[in-house]
């Protein structure tokens, strides 16, 4: 599968590549490490990364701006994203063959050709996979602002290699994007400093979170409480894995109000969720799942249907 990629990519003279909405360092690390990638290796071909930006990840990338006629074509390639409904910018479609790169379950198997590891720890460390195979195949290389984001999206899908995800492969992959000498703690600095009003919420979070007997726990930070803290809600979204250190907590969930619904963001230490997450038009990993819900009525069915696991 990997040399079908690779021989996909060498055919083509235009390629887009896209990821997921709302994206995180694994979504801007394949997707735009892929892109440096190719354009690395195939100078003359034209390599365009598209989307919505998040200011979250400034420190870490910007995705290119991506006109109408790019895409005719074009190759498209779609990382991290286990659902078409999941993928930024719709003119994907206009493209002339879609390749689909994930580590999600492959609920949507969409695409033309399709390379899914629900083992992979995240799709950034599938890239490197790609990487190894193109480096014997086709003689490709690599830099040090390409191992950078690649090893951004590693760290970033892994809870810096505190999930069940993280594998032997995932640290040798690790550790070989080290030796290309970027600057790990300004990246690490980029990933994890926060605002001070960042860390006053995270403060509200540890001093209102909620937990049952049986060890379910949540959150609630309504529009007024963002507005309080003057923080939005991808920056919100940040705080997730709070609650993970909490002696008892088996999995947990955090609603966050948006304009228009309220984002459920669902963790757990076990329990496996992202069934509970499809059942409100989401989906994602056995312990790291996302949804969306209208009213503050479905958040309540949200959480008895974490109890019930």
């Amino acid at each position: 599968m990997k040399r079908q990629i690779i021989d996909t990519i060498e055919k083509y003279d235009k390629i887009i590549l896209h990821r997921h909405v709302r994206p995180d360092p694994d979504a801007y690390g394949s997707q735009i490490g892929l892109k440096e990638l190719i354009a690395l290796n195939y100078p003359t071909k034209k390599v365009m990364a598209t989307g919505t930006h998040d200011d979250t990840l400034n420190f870490l990338a910007h995705p290119d701006n991506v006109s109408d006629e790019d895409f005719r074509d074009a190759l498209i390639i779609v990382t991290d994203t286990a659902n078409t409904e999941r993928i930024d910018d719709a003119r994907y479609k206009l493209g002339s063959f879609l390749v689909k790169i994930d580590h999600h379950p492959n609920d949507d198997a969409y695409g033309d050709l399709l390379w899914v590891n629900t083992e992979a720890s995240s799709v950034s460390e599938m890239i490197c996979e790609l990487f190894e195979e193109a480096k014997k195949y086709k003689h490709w290389k690599m830099d040090a602002s390409i191992a950078r984001l690649l090893f951004a999206g590693i760290v970033g899908d892994t809870g810096r290699f505190m999930f069940q995800s993280t594998t032997k492969q995932t640290m040798d992959f690790a550790g070989e994007l080290l030796t290309y000498g970027f600057d790990s703690t300004t990246l690490f600095n980029g990933m994890y400093e926060v605002e001070r009003n960042l860390l006053q919420l995270k403060g509200y979070v540890y001093a209102n979170f909620e937990m049952d007997e049986t060890g379910v726990g949540h959150v609630k930070l309504t529009k007024e409480i963002l507005q309080k803290y003057k923080v939005d809600q991808s920056e919100a979204s940040l705080l997730v894995s709070a609650l993970a250190d909490v002696k008892g907590m088996k999995c947990w969930v955090f609603f966050i109000e948006d304009t228009s619904e309220i984002r459920v963001r669902l963790r757990s230490k076990g329990p496996v969720i992202n069934g509970i997450a499809k059942k409100y038009g989401g989906g994602g990993h056995p312990l790291a799942s996302g949804a969306a819900v209208k009213t503050w009525e479905e958040a309540e069915l949200v959480i008895e249907d974490l109890k019930m696991l």
